[in-house]
């Protein structure tokens, strides 16, 4: 007797080591750092971004001082409002006087002076604008402290257990003020997998801005925090952070051979080690990990149904599917079929 539902069921099979797979992981799992990486860092932790598979991570979940890698988050708010349409990138914000008396990293805007979304944009992802980051949560929200309302709230949803905000730019020395290296790795990967397009600005190494303000029209070169972007043939991004609380940090993201990798480094000595310390995860990374992928979802052809209530059947594949290997399978041996 063939039920009235009939559910889809998407089965991969790797022939290599008869592994079945069954579903895309996208939590993070415990590992220990690997013998001979010898990383200096307190904390860290290295993520293969389509599965969300931790490779290598230590002292992963501690609460540290994220510096300016809280932007991350901001970056994040950013993009889901312009992918909903509440704002769009030629939109105009203006700079108010709290936000251009912002200390730190900033790109010296002036009070009433204005710049497009996408502007502002660049400021933060380039130049880690703290001005310029003030001046978006003020005009996403009202105020800085609405913001960092909503900031919270989106950790909560993303289930990162061991963050807080105080600020949206990461200048608090507050202890109220935290992230850890595992809760910056699953953040790098929202915004990285959901938007894409975050790459197109993370990626830039400089870029003038002009500044029009009532003294005139002054040309300002933005300049790129992430120095990973010159010293690392495959670096996309993705964010720098430094105070004298949370030392040197870093979510680094880097693509080679259609595998994504995410390496945060947290409370690095000095800015060099956290560089060093990121290219070393991401060299692991690469030499030891290989991906399979599979983008073909959606609705599939409908099937006949022989004595059944319904002649003819259909379904989809909801998602795309990924699995890594650590191991050295050779995945070019997976194949699929559909099971209904």
């Amino acid at each position: 007797m063939i039920k009235k539902t009939l559910s889809l069921l998407l089965v991969f099979l790797m022939l290599v080591n008869n592994i079945d797979i069954g579903a895309n992981t996208t939590s993070i799992e415990t590992n220990t750092e690997p013998v001979g990486l010898n990383i200096s860092a307190k904390a860290f932790v290295l993520m293969e971004a389509s599965t969300g598979t931790v490779i290598a991570s230590n002292n992963e979940n501690e609460r540290l001082s994220p510096a300016s890698i809280t932007k991350l988050m901001t970056l994040l708010l950013i993009f889901e409002d312009l992918s909903s349409g509440k704002i769009k990138l030629d939109d105009v914000v203006t700079t108010s006087e709290y936000a251009r008396s912002m200390t730190g990293s900033k790109v010296f805007l002036e009070t009433g002076e204005t710049q497009t979304v996408d502007t502002m944009i660049k400021c933060i992802a380039v130049a880690s604008g703290n001005d310029a980051s003030v001046a978006m949560a003020e005009f996403l929200s009202g105020t800085e402290a609405e913001f960092v309302k909503r900031m919270n709230e989106k950790a909560v949803s993303l289930g990162l257990d061991n963050t807080h905000f105080v600020d949206c730019c990461g200048l608090s020395d507050s202890d109220e003020h935290y992230m850890s290296a595992a809760d910056v790795a699953k953040l790098a990967r929202e915004l990285t997998t959901k938007y894409p397009n975050i790459f197109n600005y993370t990626k830039i190494w400089m870029e003038n801005i002009t500044h029009v303000t009532k003294k005139g029209s002054k040309e300002f070169c933005l300049s790129s925090t992430n120095k990973l972007l010159k010293q690392y043939e495959w670096a996309t991004g993705l964010k720098t952070g430094s105070t004298s609380k949370a030392k040197y940090c870093l979510a680094a993201t880097a693509t080679k051979e259609d595998v994504d990798m995410i390496a945060v480094v947290m409370a690095a000595d000095n800015y060099k080690i956290r560089f060093t310390d990121a290219a070393k995860l991401l060299d692991y990374g690469f030499n030891n990990c290989s991906v399979y992928k599979d983008d073909d979802y959606g609705k599939l052809s409908e099937v006949k149904i022989i004595g059944g209530e319904k002649e003819y059947i259909s379904g989809y594949v909801k998602d795309n599917f990924s699995y890594l290997s650590t191991d050295g399978s050779n995945l070019d041996s997976i194949t699929k079929k559909y099971k209904y």
